[in-house]
C-alpha cells in the first residue's frame, strides 16, 4: 500500500522544507503574494495560521488581535496598539487593514530586518489560498495548516467544534484534505478534527517548559493544551503520547529535539517536523538530528544549506553535480 504522506517524510538525501508563514524572514507573513512566491521557489509545503472572523470566515493570520508592529489602518496609519481582535471584525472590515510591512523601530521589525516592505497586502481568506493551490501549476503543494487556539483564552475563537468544522468544510469544498496537515498547539482542536474527519492527518505541536520562555509551554503533566493526554503514562515521551493520540506528525520546537527523540518518533511511524530553526547553525542541527521536515522563516537559506551538502528538499530537485 502506498504511503499518502510519503512526500512529507524524509528519504535518502532528502529533508523536506516548510515555509513558515510563507517565508516570514523575507516576505510579509501569511500573505497570498508571499505564498505564491514561495511556491515558485520550489518549496512544496507552506505553514499557515488560521483564525475566523466575526462572520465565520476562516482567514490566514497568526495573532488573535491585529499587531501594531505590522498593521496599518484603512487610512494608512500604523495601529497605536494591538487590536482589534480578528473575531470582532467581519471579513469586509478586516480586509481594509494593510499587513504588507513592519513598522521601523519595533522589536518585531528588528527580528526580521530583511523582510520586504510592501503596501496593499491584506489578510487573505483561507479559501483564497485553497483556490491558488488548486491551480494546475500548484497541485503538488501541501498546506501545513495551524489552527490558532488557546484553551486559556477561549473567547478569542468560536466554540471548538464549530471552529474546526468551518475550517474542515473549506478544505472539503476545495478537495484539499489529501494535501493538508491539520495542526495545533491546542490538542483539543485535534480531538475535534479526529471526530469530524478521522482520515485528516493531524500534527501535534509542542513547546516544552523552559526558563524565561518567550511563549507559554503546552507540554507538561496536567496541561490544558493536551486534551487530557498524560506524559507520565508514556514515560515522559512526547513521541509516545502523540502516537497514542493517533497523530501522524509530531512538530516540536527545534531546540527541544534530540536525535534520540526523533528516532523514537519515527520508529512509531510519526513524521517529525521541527519548527523555526532559522540560523544556519540551527537548521544544520535539525538536519543532523534526522528530522523529516524543517519549518523555517528562511526556506531559501535552508535550500542553499542542503544543496551545499549534496542534499535536497524534494524528490524532483537534485543537487548540482560537480564538473569533472
Amino acid at each position: 500500500m502506498s504511503d499518502p504522506l510519503a512526500l512529507l517524510r524524509k528519504a535518502p538525501g532528502i529533508v523536506r522544507l516548510h515555509g513558515h508563514r510563507a517565508a516570514r524572514g523575507v516576505l510579509p507573513e501569511n500573505t497570498l503574494m508571499a505564498f505564491q512566491q514561495v511556491f515558485d521557489t520550489g518549496v512544496q509545503v507552506v505553514e499557515l495560521d488560521v483564525l475566523t472572523t466575526a462572520d465565520g470566515i476562516p482567514v490566514i493570520t497568526h495573532n488573535p488581535a491585529l499587531m501594531a508592529a505590522s498593521t496599518r489602518d484603512p487610512n494608512g496609519l500604523w495601529l497605536s496598539q494591538d487590536g482589534p481582535r480578528v473575531i470582532d471584525l467581519t471579513y469586509e472590515e478586516l480586509r481594509r487593514y494593510d499587513v504588507g510591512g513592519l513598522r521601523a523601530g519595533t522589536d518585531y521589525a528588528n527580528r526580521y530586518p530583511d523582510q520586504a516592505f510592501l503596501t496593499g497586502q491584506t489578510i487573505p481568506k483561507l479559501s483564497d489560498l485553497c483556490a491558488l493551490v488548486n491551480e494546475p501549476q500548484y497541485r503538488h503543494i501541501w498546506l501545513n495548516l495551524e489552527v490558532k487556539s488557546d484553551p486559556t483564552k477561549p473567547d478569542n475563537t468560536p466554540a471548538l467544534g464549530e471552529y474546526t468544522a468551518t475550517i474542515i468544510d473549506t478544505l472539503t469544498h476545495y478537495n484539499l484534505k489529501t494535501r493538508v496537515i491539520f495542526q495545533s498547539f491546542n490538542w483539543n482542536v485535534l480531538e475535534q478534527a479526529k471526530r469530524l474527519s478521522p482520515s485528516l492527518p493531524r500534527s501535534y505541536l509542542s513547546y516544552d517548559p523552559k526558563p524565561n520562555a518567550p511563549m507559554d509551554a503546552n507540554t507538561f503533566e496536567g496541561s490544558p493544551w493536551m486534551a487530557g493526554a498524560s506524559l507520565a503514562e508514556h514515560g515522559g515521551s512526547l513521541a509516545h503520547v502523540v502516537a497514542a493520540q493517533g497523530g501522524a506528525v509530531w512538530s516540536p520546537y527545534f531546540a527541544d529535539i534530540t536525535a534520540e527523540k526523533v528516532a523514537t518518533a519515527q520508529s512509531l511511524g510519526l513524521i517529525v517536523n521541527a519548527w523555526t530553526p532559522n540560523t544556519a547553525h540551527d537548521i544544520q542541527a535539525t538536519i543532523d538530528a534526522g528530522v523529516d521536515g524543517i519549518i523555517t522563516d528562511y526556506p531559501g537559506r535552508a535550500q542553499r544549506l542542503l544543496l551545499s551538502q549534496g542534499l535536497t528538499w524534494r524528490d524532483d530537485i537534485r543537487p548540482f553535480a560537480e564538473a569533472p
